[in-house]
């Protein structure tokens, strides 16, 4: 990632969990910040990461010592592994693979990347939620949690026990990491849902945006690019990296970008809004491939047949073979104009998107809306050069001609609009007194005292 300007700060990051490719080193980035302006954690005026130690629970309404639950939120006052500290020319991308310090450094990078990418799509600075209380996201390290979540100024990032096994820090998975910052991103421009939502799209909504939060940010690895273009040769519809995220193992994903899901599955109702998402998500993905299509029609590198037919390919599979030899033959004549062209289509996407997202609201939200947004948008941008597409992609997927049904299931933990991770400390539901002597223990608790 090069966005100009100035002295930058080197980190090295996974493109993609390290687990799943243990052969693919790190890359390294830098981040905006000169050197020397990153402090220990590593730290800066953003975010700081911690390694809590003996943190008894999760952030969100938590249990005292007698089981009164109270609402739990940054900071953490209690004893924490030492800091990082960048090396003597202010730089982080000294630090071991494997060791506890380069963990920490690379859920910092990792933040900072994503908010990077995405204010440059923005035109500013991303105003955390949380501002009124917290000046800075508390980043955790905290392996008790099988997960990665965010909430009222902070995230955490746990670690996963695999079959055989091994464990896979999220911390290093850059796609749960930019997943979880995009919900941040996302409630920093239309805000925290109050109230009853009124309309169920919403729900889904969040879901998407982040997983398309973290799909523009891995297009800013120069390693993710030329390893997506060596696998597929521009046949993005394959099988590939880009479309998968969340992974765990090689089979183990939570949800595909690329999918044949519409709103037809979700007319009598639904109860995650994780596969709620994915028409929308499907929607977006779908129109990056038409837009990274047509600007290689345009320029000549594939013809309007061969893009028509993969346009096809769900419903005529027995295409596959000739678009691949054709993507194939055509990559390998001009590999750099493709490159180029991916590159264009990406920041089209990451500008179409965040200003889509710039102009939507929480409430009375719908998946219509968001088309008819993007359609808007693109017409300031373009002149309205890929409208055709985006309602072909829209309307491919139901979305504008089905309505969604009613929540089936109430909201859990995985909740991003109903759960502690959107709990406020005005909003939060009032919860019983704990007693004088319960209050002592849990401070002492919660400052590591024995």
């Amino acid at each position: 990632m090069d966005f100009g300007g100035g002295a930058r700060t080197r980190f090295r990051l996974f493109p993609q969990a390290p687990f799943l490719h243990p052969e693919r080193p790190p890359e390294i980035v830098g981040i905006s910040s000169p050197p020397g302006t990153i402090g220990p954690g590593p730290s800066d005026h953003r975010l700081f990461v911690i390694a809590p130690v003996g943190k008894p629970d999760s952030y969100g309404i938590a249990e005292g010592p007698f089981s009164t639950p109270y609402l739990s939120l940054p900071p953490w006052r209690g004893p924490i592994l030492p800091p990082v500290r960048p090396g003597l020319d202010g730089h982080f991308d000294h630090l071991p693979v494997g060791s506890p310090e380069f963990l920490q450094a690379h859920l910092f990078g990792a933040i900072r990347f994503v908010l990077e990418v995405w204010e440059r799509y923005l035109g500013g600075t991303i105003q955390w939620h949380f501002a009124r209380h917290f000046d800075r996201l508390e980043a955790l390290i905290y392996p008790p949690l099988d997960n990665a979540r965010v909430g009222y100024g902070y995230m955490e990032a746990g670690s996963h026990q695999n079959d055989d096994g091994t464990i896979a820090d999220y911390a290093l998975n850059f796609d749960v990491i930019g997943h979880e910052i995009g919900h941040l991103i996302i409630y920093s421009l239309i805000g925290v849902p109050r109230g009853i939502i009124e309309q169920e799209d919403y729900f889904g909504f969040q879901e998407s945006a982040a997983d398309t939060a973290a799909l523009i940010a891995s297009l800013h690895f120069d390693s993710m690019v030329d390893q997506l273009l060596a696998d597929t040769r521009g046949n993005l519809y394959a099988m590939n990296e880009l479309n998968r995220f969340a992974e765990l193992t090689t089979n183990d994903q939570i949800r595909m970008a690329s999918n044949s899901v519409t709103m037809a599955e979700f007319a009598f109702g639904w109860d995650d809004e994780h596969d709620l998402s994915e028409p929308l998500t499907g929607a977006i993905f779908d129109l990056l491939v038409d837009v990274f299509q047509e600007i290689l029609v345009e320029r000549g590198l594939i013809t309007r047949q061969i893009a028509e037919m993969s346009d096809a390919i769900r419903e005529r599979p027995d295409y596959e073979p000739i678009i691949q030899s054709a993507f194939d033959a055509a990559f390998a004549r001009r590999p750099h104009r493709f490159r180029d062209a991916l590159i264009e289509t990406r920041d089209y996407m990451g500008v179409a998107m965040a200003e889509t997202w710039k102009r939507l609201s929480a409430q009375f939200l719908s998946y219509d809306d968001v088309g008819r947004m993007l359609i808007a948008v693109d017409g300031e941008l373009t002149g309205g050069r890929y409208r055709q597409e985006i309602f072909e992609c829209f309307d491919w997927r139901g979305i504008g001609r089905i309505r969604t049904g009613p929540r089936l299931a109430p909201p859990d933990e995985s909740s991003h609009a109903y759960s502690t991770r959107t709990l406020e400390p005005e909003t939060a539901p009032r919860l019983p007194a704990m007693s004088f002597q319960e209050q002592a223990l849990l401070s002492k608790a919660l400052a590591g005292v024995r």
